[in-house]
C-alpha cells in the first residue's frame, strides 16, 4: 500500500499527500491538468512520475489521480 509520504515527483518533492491534496483543492481531473497547473508543479523536469514512476514501482500521477477519484487516498 501506498503511503502519504511516499516520493511520487522526485524532481519538484511533492508526495503523494502533497499531489492529493493540490489535486482536491483545485478540482483537477486529468493528467494534463495536473501537468498544467501552477499551483504544484509536477512532472515537467525529468518527467518519470508520468509514467513508470521515479522507482519504475509504478507510482505515478495517474495512480494518484485515481486515488483522489475513488476516495482511497490513504488517512496518515
Amino acid at each position: 500500500m501506498v503511503k502519504l509520504d511516499t516520493e511520487i515527483c522526485v524532481c519538484n518533492s511533492i508526495n503523494v499527500g502533497e499531489l492529493a491534496e493540490c489535486i482536491k483543492k483545485n478540482n483537477l481531473s486529468t493528467l494534463d491538468e495536473v501537468l498544467e497547473n501552477t499551483d504544484c508543479p509536477i512532472g515537467d523536469k525529468c518527467e518519470s512520475c508520468q509514467d513508470e514512476g521515479f522507482n519504475n514501482d509504478g507510482f505515478n500521477i495517474s495512480m494518484v489521480l485515481a486515488m483522489v477519484e475513488r476516495n482511497t487516498v490513504p488517512k496518515n
